[in-house]
């Protein structure tokens, strides 16, 4: 089959059916882009936990005038269980850094952390704990850390920060599989509507179709018109779902993560690795919705 002769016939169905086509390129936008907001949520979940865990730190509280645990029964830490402790934990393989914070030092932090707020004027320096500041080589390692010092003589108790940051990734991966499942369904009602656009151009050209049967012209060249026509409208939709999806980014950079500067965001290959996967996407799904449809309802 000549390709003038092809692109015409794709030409001449594309603007005989002008509006359903338009309809399915925005349809099959709106759920591109939909199911590329999915994707990049997943990397906005990757990029924050391997920011976050790279950051997080494992606090071994010592004994203090306040502290009520049963391991500070003998009453504060003294300074030669202090040193202990500190050799013990640089020792331990799993162990990167260690810092020490005096009880002056964390309620210089705390007056930061809690500046403005009421909580942080009822609070004196001898209430907050001294402590050391452990980052792990390995953040999923904390349980080494807690069997070897809680409840050990002079420490209060062993926190690990992990355990705070997995219920808001666990929140985190709610929203982003939501948003995958919209994005799916999306797609799906736009193989539908790729379908039923097809089944009636195939209903307008059935004359046309039955007379290039009759002088011998094979399935597959009668069919590629129409194939041609549902990729087409799929990779235009796809056009226009990587432009929002850019635009998205644009706005990301421009106006939250100013905002947000205290943790990391997706990165511009992340958009482009999405705008791949949604162009193999509609080229598959507007491929297999049309040669089902074809066999279908073009039986030739």
């Amino acid at each position: 089959m000549r390709a003038g002769f092809l692109f015409s016939e794709v030409r001449i169905g594309l603007r005989r059916n002008l509006t359903m086509t338009f309809a399915v390129m925005i349809t099959v936008a709106i759920s591109l882009t939909l199911l590329g907001i999915g994707l990049l949520a997943n990397s906005q979940v990757r990029v924050m936990k391997d920011y976050w865990y790279d950051k997080i730190e494992v606090s071994v509280f010592l004994c203090g005038s306040l502290s009520e645990s049963p391991s500070c029964a003998s009453g504060p830490i003294s300074q030669e269980q202090r040193d202990t402790i500190k050799s013990d934990i640089e020792a331990l393989p799993v162990v990167d850094k260690v810092y020490y914070e005096s009880q002056s030092q964390a309620f210089t932090h705390f007056q930061e952390r809690f500046k403005g707020s009421a909580i942080a004027q009822n609070v004196t320096p001898d209430q907050l704990p001294e402590s050391y500041r452990v980052k792990l080589k390995d953040p999923t390692k904390f349980a080494v850390m807690q069997s070897a010092f809680s409840g050990r003589p002079g420490v209060d108790s062993v926190q690990d920060q992990r355990s705070i940051l997995e219920k808001f990734f666990k929140l985190l991966g709610v929203l982003r599989d939501g948003a995958l499942a919209i994005g799916l369904a999306s797609v799906l009602t736009a193989a539908l509507l790729i379908s039923n656009t097809l089944r009636i151009a195939a209903f307008n050209r059935r004359r046309e179709t039955g007379v290039m049967k009759l002088v011998g012209a094979s399935s597959f060249s009668i069919q590629l018109p129409f194939l041609l026509e549902g990729i087409f409208s799929a990779i235009i939709g796809w056009v226009f779902s990587t432009g929002l999806l850019s635009a998205f980014k644009l706005l990301v950079d421009s106006r939250i993560a100013p905002l947000l500067s205290f943790t990391k965001f997706f990165t511009w290959s992340d958009v482009w690795v999405a705008s791949a996967i949604l162009l193999l996407t509609g080229f598959v799904v507007s491929s297999v919705a049309s040669i089902l449809t074809l066999r279908k309802y073009l039986k030739v």
